[in-house]
């Protein structure tokens, strides 16, 4: 028997194995993507039953502590995944992360903000950063023959956390004696939930076998689509991490991702608010938007993840990039409820088509052995993009309701990241 037939036949064996692993990482990145339901707690800090006399900016700093932090769990976690394999890694975080949460349940009052910044910002961004990472490195492995679309359908669970987590904390914090003046009661609960399916979900990961070639992938190398030539000649050679750390492209991606995520959370973290100030939503329709806008979050991963497969990843980001500024430039013009809803989707849905559609371009790029550690370090911009953007909208926006500054500013900036994706091409290989 053949060298290719024994590989094949390696990975038929394994072939049931990696849809259980996929339906792991989409439930690990469930459990984290809960991140995105913070403005729902947020308003509920700020309301007047609450124990909380918190500003805007207060308000905003356990999230921007979480996203900031994630960056060190992404690299980190990439680097030993590389080295020590997924599942780890991945319990790990799990385990930070909803520690972290479980902390900051514990804040009753405006003195207790440190515990806060401690819980959910400080630990729970570095758990979510450690087992953000490993799924989508992991997979790329298991899937060589559907990239984008499974890192797209990995990246997609994490955007949809926040369509289970917004709507239960709501419901906690209205329904639970006590808790709208500390509705930070609800952290209790979420972070026992997360611990539990968390972990389920990470004690399933594993590598493939190194000769893993799962059915189909060898008819697929044989299509002439140009694009995907192009692609499967650049992902020929595995750059180490030190290797594309030394080549422009590397920073051109990571500053694509940077541009989308400083526009596009503008958005998010301050959707409760800018529902109610712009389009006249309740407090719960607000908690509800802020739901269903995790199911576009979630749905861009993989639409345009998918679409990057189809019309290359290049003409995917310019999309993204574009689409999100003009509807940025729009939103704070809209009265009308279904248009407002309308284009906070297409944010959140070009928001998460950027995390759908950069794990696949930096495997064409670099290729996918040192993924972990290449695409970890690229999330640098995810921190950068989730430190500014909600700061810089909620100095824009201020205490006198500037929504059209703040959203005309934050649009520009997308429209002019358009330019990126024009002038990035792979590394040439040596």
């Amino acid at each position: 028997m053949s060298t290719v037939d024994t590989a094949h036949q390696s990975g038929s064996s394994s072939t049931g194995n990696r849809w259980i692993i996929l339906a792991g990482g989409v439930l690990v990145q469930l459990t984290i993507g809960a991140v995105y339901a913070w403005s729902t707690m947020g308003r509920a800090l700020n309301a007047e039953e609450s124990a909380f006399d918190l500003s805007t900016v207060q308000t905003a700093i356990p999230f921007e502590v979480a996203i900031g932090m994630l960056f060190l769990g992404t690299f980190l976690g990439g680097r030993i995944q590389d080295r020590k394999g997924p599942r780890v890694v991945a319990l790990s975080g799990v385990v930070i992360y909803s520690i972290g949460i479980i902390l900051a349940g514990f804040a009753r009052e405006t003195s207790d903000l440190w515990l806060l910044i401690l819980g959910y910002g400080v630990l729970g961004g570095f758990g979510l950063g450690l087992a953000y990472i490993v799924p989508i490195a992991m997979l790329q492995k298991w899937f060589p023959d559907k990239r984008g679309l499974i890192t797209g359908v990995a990246v997609g669970g994490f955007g949809f956390g926040a369509v289970i987590t917004s709507p239960m904390m709501n419901r906690l914090i209205s329904g639970m004696e006590g808790y709208q003046a500390e509705p930070t009661k609800a952290f209790l609960w979420l972070g026992g939930a997360y611990l539990v399916f968390g972990l389920i979900g990470a004690s399933v990961f594993k590598n493939p076998p190194a000769d893993y070639v799962p059915p189909g992938v060898a008819k697929a190398h044989e299509e002439h689509d140009a694009e995907k030539e192009e692609r499967a000649t650049q992902a020929a050679r595995n750059f180490t991490q030190q290797e594309a750390l030394s080549t422009p492209q590397w920073y051109l991606l990571t500053l694509i991702l940077t541009v989308s995520v400083t526009a596009g959370i503008s958005l998010i973290s301050v959707a409760a608010d800018a529902a109610t100030d712009v389009a006249g939503f309740s407090v719960a329709a607000a908690a509800t938007l802020v739901g269903v806008m995790g199911l576009f979050n979630g749905a861009g991963r993989i639409l345009w993840a998918a679409v990057s497969d189809k019309i290359g990843r290049r003409s995917a980001f310019i999309g993204i990039l574009g689409l999100q500024g003009l509807a940025l430039l729009a939103i704070p013009h809209i009265g009308n409820a279904v248009i407002f809803y309308i284009l906070a989707a297409i944010i959140y849905t070009c928001y998460g088509g950027a995390f759908g559609t950069l794990p696949a371009t930096a495997g064409d790029f670099f290729g996918v052995k040192y993924s972990g550690g290449i695409y970890g370090l690229m999330l640098i911009g995810w921190s950068i993009g989730g430190i500014i953007g909600p700061l810089l909208i909620s100095w824009l926006i201020g205490a006198d309701g500037r929504y059209t500054l703040g959203f005309t500013v934050m649009g520009i900036i997308a429209l002019v990241g358009v330019i990126l994706p024009i002038i990035a091409r792979p590394p040439k290989h040596a």
